[in-house]
């Protein structure tokens, strides 16, 4: 007996169809919404640093990538709630939190690439050739490797 997959469905009818994806997904719109709202609040330097995290009970709670912006909306604290809280979604709106997340760096850890010039390459394999210790030796060489011309 084989096993036949069930056909594809399209991404859009599991996001419609599937009960937790179709949970998740009106969070998403609700949040991208509030975003939205909240971002015709903010001064246009801000808006790339600030990010609704969440709504409920009353309370705003704000991801800000940058300690500096926090710093000034936290200044701008009580004039952003009561502009937020004069739109309909927000009006129950009672505290504003702000939690300060540095954005996650790619890791170029995988791929380090050196960039050594070729005269550098040259000195490091100079330097190679008068060192009588063998694996010292080949870790200088390899390192003169990485030399590269100048384009």
């Amino acid at each position: 007996m084989a096993f036949r997959p069930l056909p594809a469905k399209a991404p859009a009818a599991l996001l419609r169809e599937a009960k937790p994806l179709k949970a998740l997904f009106s969070q998403a719109q609700r949040l991208g919404h509030l975003q939205r709202l909240l971002e015709s609040q903010l001064q246009p330097a801000a808006r790339e640093f600030c990010r609704v995290a969440s709504w409920r009970e009353g309370t705003l709670l704000l991801v800000v990538t940058d300690g500096h912006w926090a710093t000034r909306l936290r200044y701008q604290q009580k004039r952003l709630q009561r502009d937020l809280t004069a739109l309909e979604e927000f009006a129950s709106l009672t505290r504003i939190l702000f939690k300060v997340q540095p954005p996650t760096v790619q890791s170029a850890a995988a791929g380090h690439s050196i960039d050594l010039s070729v005269r550098s390459a040259e000195n490091i394999q100079a330097t190679a050739e008068g060192i009588t210790n063998p694996g010292l030796r080949a870790a200088l060489e390899r390192l003169a490797s990485h030399g590269k011309p100048k384009t």
